[in-house]
């Protein structure tokens, strides 16, 4: 049997290959293990695995959740000593190969898991490896990068999401100047930063620019960059009082607490943020487009995936659980409960907030890093945010972060090589 009978800290985790238990269970149920970084869900995952268990008898999951920034070492170590979980949630891209590349996990083909065929190509891409294609795998939520706002607050100081980008700078000066702080963001918290440029500027940069990095016709020296990093430079000022020295925690709860009317970032945080106070009256909407009447864009990316240890002896079992995390069921579950967007064909949302991201989704592009520049080193997103992170701290010029990305990527894509 493959379950770790206690959590693993970050010592034991480097210790698992030799010290992982073996643990039996007396009677005839299947305990499977569940490891996941989401420890907020715990009590959402153990009213679903209640249902599954109903439709299942015999099989019982244990749910185990880690500490995010650290999950996908634990996970690592503990896959590479032979143990593990039986069943877990993976990350997408370029952290799904790093365990899926060494066998790490098991396969999910139309023959093991016929419920790939209820996710669009977009999804199972994400959670593909490169160089075989094959799923490893079931994505369970896309997320959104958008602008979350308190519509009472907007509704108190007389003013409306922004049509343009104009519009957004003067909300951002009306709210200022009646003492509201406009966004609660921070910047001390690196992943942060590249969070807000596409939460913000994923309209000034457009999918033209997206296709044109992807075939060699444009770098992140490009105009349409840097023009966007200079509006976002100027923005600055809207930000949390303080802000490169507000982390991400602190950010959040600046906003949950009616301190501030706009938070830049994941439509993950819409749940998070009603979680901390339910009173909290939310809308939410895409970043702004150069000039009015121009559709807005939004940037999406696919959160991860359900997948199978590929060493578990309970294989029958633990497919048949990443098999239901796969279903309309389930997807239904999910959206309802967590307020996230399934990728499941045919889920319809009933909370009017993930019904607007859903309608936001219909025109987006790629959350860029994560989805293109995170699978090598030195990662988009690390150069990104780096460079993001000081060029509001007034430290580097717009043009000068641009050109570092390019110089970091172009170590290992061939089309930014001059």
């Amino acid at each position: 049997m493959i379950a770790i009978t206690r959590r693993l800290s970050i010592a034991a985790a480097a210790a698992v290959a030799l010290v992982g238990g073996f643990s039996g269970i007396a009677s005839a149920q299947t305990e499977l293990t569940f490891w996941t970084w989401r420890q907020e869900d715990r009590a959402a995952y153990q009213t679903f695995f209640q249902a599954f268990e109903k439709a299942n008898p015999g099989i019982k999951v244990r749910f185990e959740g880690f500490e995010p920034a650290n999950y996908q070492t634990i996970l690592s170590t503990a896959l590479a000593g032979g143990r593990g979980p039986d069943v877990m949630q993976v990350r997408a891209y370029g952290n799904l190969e790093s365990i899926a590349k060494p066998g790490y996990l098991m396969a999910l083909d139309k023959t093991n898991a016929p419920e790939t065929a209820n996710f669009p190509d977009s999804a199972l891409a994400a959670e593909s490896l490169r160089a075989d294609g094959k799923v490893y795998a079931l994505p369970f939520a896309s997320q959104t990068m958008l602008v979350v706002y308190n519509t009472e607050l907007f509704a108190k100081h007389g003013v409306t999401p922004p049509g343009s980008w104009d519009e957004l700078v003067a909300l951002c000066k009306a709210l200022k100047a009646k003492g509201v702080t406009p966004f609660a963001n921070g910047t001390a918290t690196a992943w942060q930063n590249e969070t807000i440029v596409q939460a913000l500027l994923s309209s000034l940069l457009g999918k033209g620019f997206e296709a044109d990095l992807l075939s060699g016709k444009a770098d992140f020296t490009d105009p349409r960059f840097v023009g966007a990093l200079t509006r976002l430079n100027e923005l600055k000022d809207y930000f949390a009082p303080n802000f490169s020295g507000i982390d991400y925690a602190s950010s959040q709860q600046l906003f949950a607490a009616g301190s501030a009317a706009m938070f830049a970032g994941g439509s993950y945080e819409v749940a998070a943020f009603q979680k901390q106070n339910p009173r909290l009256k939310l809308g939410v909407f895409a970043s702004p487009p150069a000039k009015a009447g121009e559709p807005p864009l939004v940037a999406v990316f696919y959160d991860g995936g359900y997948a199978v240890n590929a060493r578990t002896d309970k294989k029958e079992a633990a497919l048949k659980l990443v098999r239901w995390l796969g279903t309309p069921e389930f997807g239904t579950m999910l959206s309802g409960t967590l307020q996230n967007v399934s990728p499941i064909k045919g889920v319809k949302a009933e909370a009017p907030a993930v019904q607007r991201v859903m309608k936001l989704n219909e025109n987006a592009m790629s959350y860029l890093m994560l989805v293109h520049f995170r699978y090598q080193e030195p990662s988009g997103s690390v150069l990104l945010q780096a460079g993001v992170q000081k060029m509001l701290a007034g430290q580097t010029t717009p043009a000068e972060v641009g050109a570092e990305i390019t110089k970091g990527i172009a170590t290992y894509y061939a089309p930014f090589k001059k």
